[in-house]
């Protein structure tokens, strides 16, 4: 890095990169920052070549649930980001940053636009199925690898969504207003280890504001902390539509203008007078924003919303700002050189990508041993595993058993057509072996289920046209059927779900009659299991009604393969929770309405560090199921915790021993607490973990390392990180709510 400027810092160019940029005109550099829409329609981004130069296109496609080419290529599907973390395995998500960066390749892409690690700080956001973790050393661990592995697949990574973008309700204007203390401490650690640790290529910048000024346009976020402070050398691109002020975004630190798609060129074929104007558009004379605005005015849609226009901030507006004096070129220099810069890091500029497979068996099982690991046995009162031994009749009883939850919905969505339901994995691994009997017990749940069809307050429907067959008729459902298959078997399978998106918050009860479908079935059966293909928390008023109770996430297409692996023990259920269950809204920190979704467009994040189990052991309230929580079939026994510490840094040692007589993976987790802290401190933080992989009878000393900062907190005062002296109790458990052992120690 050179030295910052007044502009913030600036990357030192390769002698390649810095004569181009000298030999580029102003307008081939704003040519160079902003996107386009691609020729090929796979891109979800694209930055056009400069042929004069021989710089060629730069291609950005969505993750990071898979590759979602725009053009409908059929792609892995992956399991949903939070059964990732639930793994706990940073070495399984560089696994799959890999796969994934092979995927793009073999679509010609550039960037990955993953991956997503935003805090839940809510479990009610829509996109908690895309994110991590409620604690930011666990979403810094998965982060890193997953970009490490996107990398050295020889493509760009690209963190997101930087930064407090915790909820879809008016995302694209409400203000996270959050003290510094808590931003630190929670919402950009994993950020700034995806800098200083994996190097990550470029970071999106949010569509939400942030105290009041919009992502975009944050000079505080995107350059005194992300390029001077943590020494970012890549890039700062837009979330789609994100960028509300050219010349304000381009001092702040945003160095690419991604404008997203109109209505016309996304829809062209829902909307007769959309395909006329996507048609003319290839025209020099023909305005798409003024043949868009009298659809726009008759549906009600004010102008300046996303979606509508392309929103360009990066074109003529920034041209202008320079050629005026208002923005100096150099600016401009440093956004050309960033992005070039990554360009030849990853070989683009020489076209030396190697080639990629896409949607091969391999990668598939890739995704079914994620979606395995990643499952989370949340009870087991003795049922589990399955055995066809002893199993003649199993009813798989669920609106949506026959179908593979792949993955939410919005930009994370993934053309997998390679797809098994979980009943035709229970099929598949019963082999005739046990007869099978399926009921959907209540209607199938769908996208829209339990929220308002609307983007922005305006029906996709009145401006897209008919995005479903109206006259597609659901289903015949008889809960009745369901109950007396419930009865009839010796085993009840009900599977449940809910419909998690993007640009919607999700409630957290079930949709439709799924409770009562799970209630009335628990009564009849002799025994019940009930699998969960959720985004996230949900409340569960049947849990103590039957007999075992495991959450699948979204398992991607392998969903069958996956589920029936665990539940008849071919693989061990070795998730563990990423985030708290509470037994409903109100045991979350975030359950008045001005924390969320906020009043007038504000969302006060008065909860501060206490978010997640943080708030749970604050305020003493017993969760469902705790922060790290996770049951095996194997069984695990601990030895006594050693603790060797140097001032603020510490080895934490305990022994572990498989005493079962099946193998199994365990998470063992340390966590620290001040005893006296001089500020108000959570009473324990998540402060090192590791999964160990122990055979039958095996026995294994695990060592955990605690650094300085695990010890720190943020003082807003010092603007710095600081360690009180005093006494710590470091416990290692299996979630933070089942310690094993502790030990204090002394910092002087």
């Amino acid at each position: 890095m050179t030295d910052a400027t007044d502009e913030g810092a600036t990357v030192s160019p390769s002698d390649r990169v810095a004569e181009l940029v000298e030999r580029l005109t102003l307008e081939e550099k704003i040519d160079l920052i902003h996107g386009e829409v691609d020729p090929t329609g796979i891109a979800t981004g694209w930055v056009p070549p400069n042929e004069r130069l021989g710089i060629p296109s730069y291609s950005l496609v969505d993750g990071p649930l898979g590759i979602r080419a725009g053009d409908g290529s059929p792609s892995t599907g992956f399991p949903a980001s939070i059964s990732l973390a639930s793994a706990w395995d940073p070495d399984l998500a560089h696994e799959l940053g890999e796969t994934m960066a092979s995927e793009a390749r073999a679509r010609d892409q550039h960037v990955i636009l993953a991956p997503g690690f935003n805090l839940l700080r809510t479990p009610k956001c829509g996109r908690v199925f895309e994110y991590y973790s409620e604690d930011p050393a666990l979403n810094s661990e998965i982060a890193v690898g997953t970009i490490d592995g996107i990398q050295d697949g020889d493509v760009a990574a690209c963190a997101k969504h930087y930064a407090v973008n915790n909820q879809e309700t008016n995302r694209m204007e409400v203000s996270a207003n959050v003290d510094e203390r808590p931003l630190r401490e929670l919402y950009l650690p994993a950020f700034e280890a995806a800098v200083k640790e994996a190097d990550v290529a470029s970071i999106m910048a949010a569509y939400n504001r942030i105290n009041g000024t919009h992502a975009t346009e944050h000079e505080y976020l995107l350059t005194d902390i992300l390029k001077d402070e943590w020494g970012f050398e890549g890039y700062v691109v837009s979330d789609w539509w994100a960028t509300t002020d050219g010349p304000a975004a381009a001092e702040a630190g945003l160095d690419l203008d991604m404008p997203g798609t109109t209505y016309p060129e996304m829809a062209p074929g829902l909307n007769p007078l959309f395909g006329a104007i996507n048609f003319f558009s290839q025209f020099d004379w023909f305005d798409q924003d003024a043949a868009t605005k009298p659809i726009v005015d008759a549906v009600g849609i004010e102008g300046g919303e996303p979606r509508v226009y392309r929103s360009l901030k990066f074109d003529d507006e920034l041209l202008e700002a320079v050629e005026d004096g208002r923005v100096d070129e150099s600016v401009v220099d440093d956004k050309v050189r960033r992005i070039l810069g990554q360009m030849e890091r990853f070989g683009v500029l020489d076209d030396e990508q190697p080639p990629g497979e896409a949607n091969v068996p391999a990668h598939h099982e890739v995704s079914r041993r994620i979606a395995q690991r990643g499952t989370v046995l949340l009870e087991n009162d003795g049922v589990l595993p399955l055995s066809t031994d002893d199993l003649d009749d199993i009813a798989v009883i669920g609106p949506n058993a026959d179908e593979a939850k792949t993955g939410g919905g919005g930009s994370s969505d993934v053309a997998a057509d390679s797809t098994v339901s979980t009943l035709d994995g229970i099929k598949y691994r019963v082999n005739d072996e046990a007869s099978i009997t399926f009921d959907r017990g209540v209607a199938p749940i769908g996208e829209d289920d339990d929220r308002d069809v609307t983007i922005w307050n305006v029906s996709t429907d009145a401006v897209l046209g008919s995005l479903g067959d109206d006259e597609t008729a659901e289903p015949d459902v008889d809960t009745a059927e369901a109950v007396e298959a419930a009865d009839a078997a010796e085993v009840a399978v009900v599977v449940v779900q809910d419909a998690a998106t993007e640009d919607f918050d999700r409630p957290l009860a079930l949709p439709g009659e799924q409770d009562e479908l799970v209630s009335k079935v628990a009564d009849a059966a002799e025994r019940t299991v009930v699998v969960m293909k959720t985004g996230g928390p949900v409340e569960m008023p049947w849990a103590d009604e039957v007999d075992a109770i495991v959450e699948a996430w979204y398992p991607g297409q392998e969903d069958g393969r996956a589920v029936a692996s665990v539940l008849f023990g071919d693989a061990d259920p070795s998730g563990r929770l990423p985030i708290t269950f509470g037994h409903d809204a109100g045991d979350y920190p975030t359950s008045s309405q001005r924390q969320h979704p906020g009043i007038d467009l504000e969302a006060e994040y008065s909860e501060g560090v206490f978010v997640g189990y943080r708030h749970f052991d604050e305020t003493d309230t017993e969760p469902l199921y705790p922060f790290g929580h996770g049951l095996s079939y194997a069984d695990f026994e601990y030895g006594d915790v050693a603790v060797d510490h140097d001032g603020a840094s510490a080895t934490v040692e305990v022994t572990v021993e498989n005493v079962s007589d099946r193998d199994g993976r365990e998470v063992v987790q340390a966590y620290l607490g001040a005893d006296d802290p001089s500020v108000e401190r959570p009473p324990k933080e998540l402060a090192a973990f590791e999964r160990v992989e122990l055979a039958a009878g095996e026995e294994r000393t695990v060592a955990l390392s605690l650094s300085e900062r695990d010890f720190a907190y943020y003082d807003e005062d010092a603007a710095d990180w600081v360690v009180d002296p005093g006494d710590y109790t470091v416990t290692v458990g299996r979630s933070s709510r089942d310690p094993v052992d502790s030990e204090t120690i002394t910092v002087e």
